[in-house]
């Protein structure tokens, strides 16, 4: 599950609202929870506060009702304007790829 050899996509739609920077550390949490065994499920989700500073921001790694769910920061100096949408993020372990989309449960009306 999230094997580090497998390769990573983000969806077009993620890509057009996140950063490739914010994506990017997205998938390195991904690959140290994995190498720490603390991922017990896939996919995972990805929700993020509304707080943040001028370089930082945080998320929430969401396993559903298996884990508790995990707080961590990603670094990030720029306009944040993806943030105060309550987006979530989906990511999903497919057989070559770890891919991160939008969750289903996202109001995407203002994105497409």
């Amino acid at each position: 599950m999230y094997e580090s050899t497998k390769k990573h996509h983000v969806s077009d739609a993620v890509a057009e609202v996140f950063p490739a920077a914010v994506t990017n550390q997205i998938f390195e949490v991904i690959q140290l929870m994995n190498k720490a065994k603390q991922l017990v499920t896939a996919p995972v989700a990805v929700a993020f506060s509304d707080d943040y500073t001028d370089d930082e921001m945080y998320a929430l790694l969401i396993q559903g009702d298996v884990a508790p769910a995990q707080e961590f920061p990603l670094t990030y100096r720029g306009d944040k304007p993806f943030l105060g949408h309550g987006y979530i993020l989906i990511v999903k372990d497919n057989p070559k790829t770890i891919y991160i989309d939008f969750s289903k449960a996202n109001n995407l009306d203002e994105v497409r």
